[in-house]
């Protein structure tokens, strides 16, 4: 292990040990001062972004995850405040009971300890992680990618400033060299780090899912559908549509694919026709003929099997036909990577069968799956969307970054 990693889990892991000791004002105050950091100042944080910017190539679609400007500070610190506007859930308790023996049972949340992030050119995760350990009452090391090594840097030495500005101790986030080797250790720091959160693309989650020697949660990795169905409105269908696909090409909720039910398919053209100028399609047969001479050539191409389980990340959506509901499920079952997904529909029983029988962390009527966000849900901020059934699911706010333990009060008991 090298000498500089070792040295910031060993201070991470002590840091960890005072968190929980301090009082939830405390706790506030620290992501408080960090938002007012934020929204006053923080123009080396700026240069620094710019910095990281400079190096991406300018048609990249991850330009959108990496760019840090006065509006994105301003929504971060609005995230701050919203932390510390929650309730913390240490102490919370989950259940309480007297045995017959006299013993008094209760079962409450504490902190995982020190949790380790890995993740890509997104420097505002930065802010949300620390904002929910710190406040949930955890330490948290940070293991940033090489795109935004700049602007990780100068976030955390904001973070520290506002944790040193109110008499905490700095060592409650770290952020680790931008390394491969740092992420190997990360992933075996058996002792000092209790629970790895991976975000980033499916390759990154592969990676970190096997190779951590610790406690791992998936996150992330979204290839998301949409169904149209027969009974489909057109004008909801054309704001959910696009919204889903064009309010940020670069995130886990964005849409990937538009399912549509064969029977609408004369309306395909007018449902995809505000993407038009921005959104390249890649169609099935059915769909491909149906938007032939009604969407911009170059823009139409067709859809090879392959594109239809891709997280596209970018301008680019495929296009499925089906014949009926359970077709789509069907599909849905195929290629969904259990993130977000939709329908849009006015038949109450395909609305329930959809969220009856689509397996996915976050099921959608009549609604685009752009919502999928701790934010949105009223958590404040979130350190990932789970997409795994054991433990956390979905957004992963407070609660999710806590685990419980029992507490046993006694009077002389033994046990016969």
């Amino acid at each position: 292990m090298e000498k500089n990693c070792q040295s910031l889990f060993e201070k991470t892991r002590k840091a960890s040990l005072a968190i929980p000791r301090l009082s939830e004002p405390q706790r506030n105050a620290v992501l408080l001062r960090l938002a007012r950091l934020l929204t006053e100042g923080a123009e080396s944080l700026l240069a620094a972004n710019a910095a990281d910017l400079a190096e991406m190539d300018p048609g990249s679609p991850l330009r959108d995850r990496l760019l840090l400007n006065r509006e994105r500070l301003d929504g971060i610190a609005g995230d701050l405040q919203k932390v510390a506007s929650l309730p913390s859930p240490l102490g919370k308790i989950l259940d309480e009971r007297p045995l017959p023996n006299g013993l008094h049972l209760r079962k409450v949340r504490v902190p995982f300890g020190v949790i380790g992030v890995v993740y890509e050119a997104r420097p505002n995760v930065t802010f949300d992680v620390f904002s929910l350990c710190f406040k949930s009452g955890n330490a948290c090391l940070l293991k940033g990618g090489r795109d935004a090594d700049r602007s990780n840097r100068e976030a955390i030495a904001l973070i520290k400033r506002a944790l040193e500005e109110e008499g905490a101790d700095p060592d409650a986030v770290n952020l680790l060299p931008s390394t491969h080797d740092a992420a190997r250790e990360l992933l075996e720091a058996v002792g000092y780090v209790d629970l790895v959160i991976p975000r980033g693309g499916r390759r990154l989650i592969d990676f970190v899912r096997d190779n951590a020697r610790i406690p791992c949660i998936e996150t992330g990795a979204g290839v998301v559908n949409t169904y149209f169905d027969a009974a489909g409105d057109l004008e909801k269908g054309q704001r959910i549509v696009t919204n889903a696909k064009t309010r940020r090409v670069s995130v886990c909720n964005a849409l990937d694919c538009l399912i549509i039910h064969s029977s609408r398919l004369a309306d395909l053209p007018s449902l995809v026709a505000e993407m038009a100028d921005r959104v390249t399609l890649l169609a099935d047969v059915r769909a491909y003929d149906a938007l032939d001479g009604r969407y911009p050539q170059g823009q139409l191409l067709p859809a090879r099997d392959e594109d239809f389980g891709t997280e596209f990340m970018d301008y680019k959506m495929a296009v499925k036909t089906v014949d009926s509901l359970d077709e789509a499920l069907a599909h849905i079952r195929r290629y969904g990577s259990g993130h977000s997904e939709a329908i849009v529909t006015e038949d109450s029983a395909a609305a329930r069968a959809f969220h009856l029988e689509v397996d996915a962390a976050c099921v959608y009527v009549n609604a685009p799956t752009s919502f999928t966000d701790g934010a949105q849900f009223g958590l404040g901020a979130e350190i990932g969307i789970s997409t795994q059934k054991l433990g956390a699911r979905g957004p992963m706010g407070l609660e999710e970054i806590t685990t419980y333990k029992w507490l046993i009060n006694g009077d002389g008991q033994t046990r016969p």
